[in-house]
């Protein structure tokens, strides 16, 4: 049975008084030698991790955001963060806060061109950078500004030197006139379209969040003396943005991985309790393991472990699986689970999963090895998160249910809307855009498309502006379609196409690490697209996504394309969404092929 509106109350009153610096400031005062962080030295594999106590953790902060008053800083004036996912990062963050100001983080792989939409239209006073390539884009971007500080050229020891004159009472002035109205953050959006919208987070929205998600549904993550939590999704993003939140909320042990490719020896080394991811992420530890097994010989045994993983993981829905399947599981347990377990540390309890659907087939497959992964879902919009599954309660193939606080509503047309003290404060020198976005129920319309079952568990089917309408009028959501064929190990990314056509197509780019992994394994010599034993293999991954659906929704025809879609090539968002305007005109082409 669904349900048109279900709504969980606050569990956590958060009086507006509070802001983002509040815990920094009591956990050191209340526990100063506790560990709060763990800080690689360097980037290389086996580098120790040291750690930061939260009488150090406060004190950097503190001397950072006294630098920032030192060299004019006011309160409310926005200061950028331009970083990978490093330490500096969070103590930026917080200095800022502590400082009055508020945060507006650049993704690193911003262009010169984005950079300069950032900060001249939210009117940053100045710039935390991290390397000197991006202290050169924002020179670029943006002349005149002159308050500019390189956190790989020493800016960080800088500011704190420029500040040593600046009183703990002024510190602690400027910290305590920002409450929770006040703005704490202006996050723009990726956007698929158009400029990124700035959306205004308050740090009531922030801190209102962060304490109704760890002391409700995810207090059992949070609440064991060995927690940890490793992040290397970038901070820029609203979703680690609150995830950081959380941790240094909570007081979990939070360690940084700035470069992607160090995530694997990064997770065997740290041992994380706890991981951030996005579906992306999950995919590739799957695709990596089948890959490997298949190149070893192993395939047969490594997809009858999966197998055996989903079902173990489905009938812990309804009740426990039966003899035969919990026997297979202990012997795929010894064989197979525990060696990925391993290759996230063999700490890892739960992952939390969040930016687009994992699906359903990996959600019990991970499940089944032994790693939870909880799926949530939310925007940029309502501080990241709006609903999330919960440990014990994890109902795998939505998104979970309304965290503490929130209610959510269908529309009429299927739209979902979100109300809660989380929805942000508007669009930055944008309320035509925040009046569309809002009514004047106080409901923020997400433009996302799903349903919620009588238990309050939401399903997300489709965006509403991305619903593609086909010649004989029919309506297909690309995200089911797309994210089933992702699932394949050779396939990188997938986009749905159709609007006002004949048939459902599809454009395809593949993975080439895993290409050539199957080219070895297959004995070629050298493979190209139009390889008959490689199309057979995407259309396989084609042919499982359309058991899916009715046979008006299935994909007829795909083109691979020749190249992959990137952030890099500027078909996907830093959040790895694919840019689908951009992509259907720069390869116009191959749609009038694929349509003949």
């Amino acid at each position: 049975m669904t349900v048109r509106e279900y709504s969980v109350p606050v569990l956590v009153d958060v009086p507006l008084s509070a802001n983002c610096t509040d815990v920094v400031f009591q956990r050191a005062a209340d526990a100063p030698s506790t560990v709060v962080i763990r800080r690689k030295e360097g980037e290389a594999p086996g580098a120790p991790w040291n750690p930061v106590t939260a009488a150090e953790f406060r004190n950097d902060v503190a001397g950072v955001a006294k630098g920032l008053i030192a060299a004019g800083v006011e309160p409310g004036d926005r200061v950028a963060i331009m970083s990978r996912t490093r330490y500096e990062w969070t103590v930026v963050d917080y200095a800022i806060w502590a400082a009055g100001a508020v945060g507006v983080p650049v993704y690193e792989t911003s262009s010169v061109d984005q950079v300069k939409w950032i900060l001249t239209d939210s009117g940053a006073k100045a710039a935390v950078v991290e390397s000197e390539s991006h202290e050169e884009a924002v020179r670029e971007a943006v002349p005149a500004l002159s308050l500019i500080w390189r956190i790989d050229g020493g800016g960080l020891a800088a500011l704190t030197s420029l500040g040593s004159e600046v009183s703990d009472d002024v510190l602690a002035e400027r910290r305590s006139i920002r409450g929770g109205h006040d703005l704490a953050t202006i996050i723009y959006t990726s956007g698929t379209t158009g400029m990124p919208k700035g959306c205004r987070l308050t740090h009531d929205n922030l801190v209102f969040t962060a304490r109704n998600i760890y002391l409700g549904p995810l207090e059992r993550l949070f609440d064991v003396d060995d927690r940890a939590a490793l992040l290397f999704l970038p901070l820029a993003h609203s979703l680690a943005r609150i995830i950081e939140v959380v941790l240094i909320e909570t007081g979990t042990v939070l360690a940084h991985t700035p470069n992607m490719k160090n995530v694997a020896p990064d997770l065997q080394a740290f041992k994380p309790t706890f991981l951030l991811g996005v579906p992306r992420v999950f995919e590739k530890v799957y695709n990596g393991a089948e890959q490997k097994a298949v190149s070893e010989g192993k395939g047969k045994i490594f997809h009858a472990a999966v197998n055996t993983a989903i079902a173990w993981s489905r009938a812990e829905s309804s009740g426990g699986a039966g003899l035969g399947v919990r026997l297979k599981h202990a012997v795929f347990d010894k064989l197979v689970y525990s060696k990925l377990r391993a290759a996230t540390g063999g700490n890892l309890r739960t992952s939390v999963s969040g930016g687009s659907a994992l699906g359903e087939r990996l959600g019990h497959f991970f499940r089944g090895v032994g790693i939870e992964v909880l799926e949530g879902w939310g925007l940029t919009e309502t501080s990241a998160p709006s609903t999330v599954n919960m440990p014990g309660a994890n109902k795998i193939g939505t998104v979970g249910k309304p965290f503490p606080g929130v209610s959510i509503r269908i529309a009429e047309d299927g739209e979902i809307l979100v109300k809660g003290r989380h929805v942000f404060d508007g669009y930055w020198n944008n309320e035509r855009a925040t009046k569309e976005a809002v009514d004047p129920d106080g409901w923020f319309h997400t433009g996302d498309v799903g349903e919620l079952d009588a238990d309050g568990y939401l399903s997300i089917t489709g965006r509403k502006k991305e619903i593609i309408v086909t010649a004989g009028g029919k309506n297909v959501a690309p995200a089911p379609l797309e994210d089933a064929i992702r699932a394949h190990r050779l396939i990188s990314q997938v986009m749905v196409v159709g609007d006002d056509k004949p048939f459902i197509g599809a454009l395809i780019t593949l993975d080439p690490e895993a290409v050539e992994q199957w080219r070895q394994s297959n004995g070629k010599a050298e493979v190209s697209h139009t390889d008959p034993a490689l199309l057979a293999e995407v259309q396989s991954a084609v042919d499982v996504a359309n058991r899916m659906v009715s046979h008006a929704e299935q994909i007829k025809k795909f083109v691979i394309l020749d190249t992959d879609l990137t952030e890099e090539s500027g078909h996907l968002t830093p959040s790895l969404k694919v840019k689908r305007a951009l992509v259907m005109r720069d390869f116009a082409k191959q749609l009038d092929e694929l349509y003949g």
